[in-house]
């Protein structure tokens, strides 16, 4: 089995995992040293995976086996929900006389992981239980003992580090935004102090204590609104975040009483600095090359196509539908003497093309590659540090997953689907601004909405989060069960149109809609057209 890059996984061959190879595999000694004939036991990473071995375990996602074999120590067990149920059969084969064998002379890429990420809590816990189950059909009742605190002490120490990890990367970025933007404000106030009060003075003690952190709240709360936090980093959305968070502080200003308003020029200085900083932080952490900090929006992948000329064309127009704009280098034909005038070269010279191009992807056309041809490539290019994807015959996708360590990479014709966590964020933000600028023209806005009791109410809903101003339609012929939830909304797509006797297709399309597309001026539209049902 190779993955995504085309890289032997060591999953092909395996021990079975007897309570000490089990304990050097769970506490990690096995992958310090793969090559012990002690230590590496797990995967067998002594033996040459370009050689025939006599093993004990086979992977479940390439075996060939007997039907003999299989009718004489029985299927696979369904007591395993994912894992182990190979390990648990490969057992069988051997306790009911069978050997199994290791063979490198055949090759299929195994995009490992895509059920549950490889490292996560879930994975974890899953592949530990189906260990336990296995234990308890296999092992003594002493050794069963022994595997199972070995298994909950490993539970506890992956399940400890992949928390502390999560909450590190979750946290990392908004605390450091916090710390720097508190430490220019804290470098500024001085020597606006100065001119603010020359005949000497400062704000007092609250200010810096009580005032600022909590305009700092209000700026990496508007930041993870905007997106600012996700794992592609948006410089343009971070900087939406800082901006919407000062019109925030801006009119809650306003609204404070006189007594505790202290510099308004103060906030728009650590607007100013919480602006520069944060982006600057970013940009830094980006050329540092963290993992968990990259920009999104940098130049594009430099892209190869291996496929006819009708196909590549396909796929290309797929690639310049998506939000990640890819270059495109060039396009290789299949064949060797094709009539292809566009072609960047022909298959013997790939290995050349992606050097000379700096080629970071290659994506196959599988409607005109075999797969074997496909993995042969891959397993020829692993040394040249490419990417893979496989552009299936009539699909708007392009599949592929580069590592163990990545679940499904796809280039897709996008959706900005209201289900979108970046879309949640924005939808609730917007539901909390239009609370704050309704309550501010409350007394205007009651000359207008027809109920108005109803219209504070529906306030303080929105504000406590029990409703959101813009929702689906709900009738008797309205089915909306396959959709996003959502709160309970005080509008509605179908907002003018409720008198029209709308068909329940009519209906749902309104709401499908709605939530496939989600954009902010869609809420505000609504709104406008439905200003006087806002106590609705």
């Amino acid at each position: 089995m190779i993955d995504g890059k085309g890289k032997f996984l060591p999953e092909s061959k395996r021990a079975l995992p007897t309570p000490l190879v089990a304990f050097f595999k769970i506490f990690g000694i096995s992958s310090i040293f793969p090559g012990s004939g002690i230590f590496g036991k797990y995967h067998l990473g002594y033996l040459s995976p370009d050689e025939t071995h006599e093993i004990e375990v086979l992977p479940g996602a390439f075996m060939f086996l007997r039907k003999k074999a299989l009718d004489t120590v029985g299927l696979l067990d369904e007591d395993f929900f994912m894992y182990g149920e190979d390990i648990d059969l490969s057992c069988r084969l051997i306790e009911g006389g069978y050997k199994n064998y290791y063979l490198p002379d055949t090759t299929i890429i195994h995009y490992k992981g895509e059920s549950t990420k490889k490292g996560s809590l879930n994975y974890v816990i899953q592949f530990y239980k189906a260990m336990i189950i296995y234990a308890g059909k296999h092992f003594s009742k002493r050794n069963l003992k022994i595997f199972q605190m070995l298994i909950n002490l490993a539970i506890y120490f992956r399940a400890t580090i992949s928390l502390t990890k999560r909450i590190f990367y979750k946290l990392f970025l908004p605390v450091m935004d916090a710390v720097i933007i508190y430490a220019g404000i804290s470098l500024i106030t001085p020597y606006w102090e100065r001119y603010k009060f020359p005949g000497g003075g400062h704000y007092p003690d609250e200010f810096m204590q009580m005032v600022v952190p909590v305009y700092i709240l209000i700026w990496i709360l508007s930041v993870l609104f905007s997106g600012g936090y996700e794992k592609r980093i948006s410089l343009t959305d971070t900087f939406k975040g800082i901006v919407t968070g000062t019109i925030l502080i801006l009119v809650i200003y306003a609204l404070i009483p006189v007594t505790i308003r202290f510099s308004r020029a103060m906030i728009l200085f650590g607007a100013a600095w919480a602006a520069a900083s944060v982006i600057l932080l970013r940009i830094l952490l980006d050329k540092l090359n963290l993992e968990h900090y990259k920009l999104k929006g940098k130049k594009g992948k430099r892209l190869l196509i291996i496929g006819n000329q009708e196909e590549s064309r396909r796929v290309r127009s797929i690639l310049e539908e998506t939000s990640l704009k890819p270059e495109i280098v060039g396009v290789v034909s299949p064949v060797q003497n094709a009539n292809n005038n566009s072609g960047t070269g022909h298959p013997g010279q790939i290995e050349d093309i992606v050097r000379i191009n700096r080629v970071d992807e290659i994506i196959f056309c599988s409607r005109d590659i075999p797969a074997e041809e496909i993995i042969r490539n891959m397993v020829d290019l692993t040394a040249a540090e490419v990417d893979f994807k496989i552009a299936p015959p009539e699909s708007i996708s392009i599949i592929g997953s580069n590592s163990i360590e990545t679940a499904g990479d796809l280039y897709l014709i996008p959706l900005n689907s209201i289900s979108k966590p970046v879309n949640k964020r924005k939808k609730r933000l917007l539901d909390l601004v239009l609370s704050l600028i309704f309550l501010l023209l409350l007394p205007v806005m009651l000359f207008f909405v027809a109920k108005k009791r109803g219209l504070m109410q529906n306030i303080l809903s929105v504000l406590l989060g029990k409703k959101t101003w813009i929702g689906y339609f709900h009738s008797e012929k309205s089915d909306d069960q396959d959709l996003p939830v959502l709160r309970n909304g005080i509008l509605s797509p179908v907002v003018g149109k409720e008198n029209l006797n709308l068909s329940n297709e009519t209906i749902r399309d309104l709401n499908l809609i709605y939530a496939k597309d989600y954009k902010i001026n869609h809420d505000i539209q609504i709104i406008f057209k439905g200003f006087r049902h806002l106590g609705a």
